[in-house]
């Protein structure tokens, strides 16, 4: 891992006496990228504005490189930002609009240039200096105001959900070319997304986010395999989330079995979340499954098929890539290792910080 880079400490942050951020540590380090998910309002985007200095804290410092920025003026800090709507100036054509800050910073004529240049190649624009923003793709504009945003060589870039106004295709290819950006320039990304996809398939590291608190850090493997809790295995993806009851090591009670898992750690006759993966579940034969059930629905996703299934006195979603009859009599087997086992919630606070 590099070296530290952006650290928040014990952040506080409200509106109009509602609590936005809630005593949030966080930090970042060099070349990461970083995405910051959650659903609308749990403090993405705040978190973003504050590392950015459109928003101070109400307590807490930041602090970049050991240096502490906390009160330290947007244009003073060595970050720059591209927000969901570009900002472009209309009246401007791409190479002036790429060139603003630079200009505003007194650099020669030359060098805004040979700038300009390098960064409409970076962002796969070649020979659109003159092009008006007015009539390109937001595709387009959107790579234009990456383009005037990484000119400025800043240290930190933020972008702030900057593909939700594009289609699909679009969104999917820009993701690739962010990440390639990303990669050429050896800066550190931060990202704000409410897209599930989006963020595991781009970033280092993801850090989901609910109602000011965060959730659980950590690669888009683990986030997605091992979440920490309900909230979070609910929110990354689908998934079976059931009442258990942790026997002892390795075994779970879950809907009337005793189930082999590969947990341990949470003691005996414990209340837990039981959570499975919709693909991690196996239709089988009736007689050689862990749970009995009946098929209820099935829907083609396009690549796969969503079954939904009642067994167990439990409506299981499960994901495969061959189809069934509804209506039919099935088995459903869980492999030990595909079985998470998350902690219920402690306290009452507790259940909030997680609960969407």
């Amino acid at each position: 891992m590099d070296k530290e880079l952006l650290k928040l400490e014990h952040i506080n942050k409200s509106y109009d006496g509602k609590q936005v951020l809630e005593d949030l540590d966080l930090t970042i380090h060099e070349n990461e990228f970083m995405t910051l998910l959650g659903p609308s309002g749990c403090g993405k985007t705040t978190t973003l504005r504050l590392i950015g200095g459109f928003e101070l804290p109400d307590s807490g410092r930041i602090l970049f490189d050991g240096q502490d920025i906390t009160r330290l003026r947007p244009e003073k800090r060595p970050v720059n930002t591209v927000f969901q709507k570009y900002s472009l100036f209309s009246h401007m054509d791409a190479a002036d609009n790429i060139a603003f800050g630079l200009k505003l910073k007194g650099k020669s004529k030359s060098y805004i240039r040979d700038k300009i240049k390098y960064a409409l190649k970076l962002v796969n624009l070649d020979g659109y200096e003159h092009a008006s923003v007015t009539q390109m793709s937001g595709g387009q504009q959107q790579r234009i105001a990456i383009a005037r945003a990484i000119v400025n060589e800043p240290k930190v870039l933020l972008l702030d959900e900057p593909l939700s106004a594009l289609d699909l295709k679009l969104r999917q290819s820009m993701q690739r070319e962010l990440v390639k950006i990303k990669k050429e320039l050896g800066i550190t990304f931060v990202f704000v997304t409410h897209d599930q996809q989006e963020a595991l398939s781009m970033s280092d590291t993801v850090v989901v986010m609910n109602q000011g608190w965060i959730q659980q850090i950590g690669t888009p493997e683990s986030v997605y395999n091992e979440p920490e809790n309900a909230f979070v295995a609910d929110f990354i993806g689908d998934s079976n989330i059931i009442d258990g009851m942790m026997v002892r090591d390795k075994l779970v009670h879950l809907l009337g079995q005793d189930i082999p898992c590969i947990n341990t750690g949470f003691g005996e006759n414990v209340p837990v979340d039981v959570q499975i993966r919709p693909e991690d579940i196996q239709i089988c034969e009736p007689a050689n499954g862990q749970f009995r059930g009946v098929i209820r629905q099935v829907v083609f996703k396009g690549t796969v098929y969503d079954i939904t299934i009642e067994a167990g006195g439990f409506r299981w979603l499960v994901q495969t890539i061959t189809g069934h009859e509804q209506g039919r009599e099935v088995g459903l087997r869980l492999a030990a290792s595909n079985i998470q086992i998350m902690a219920k919630p402690a306290s009452e606070d507790e259940e909030a910080a997680t609960d969407e």
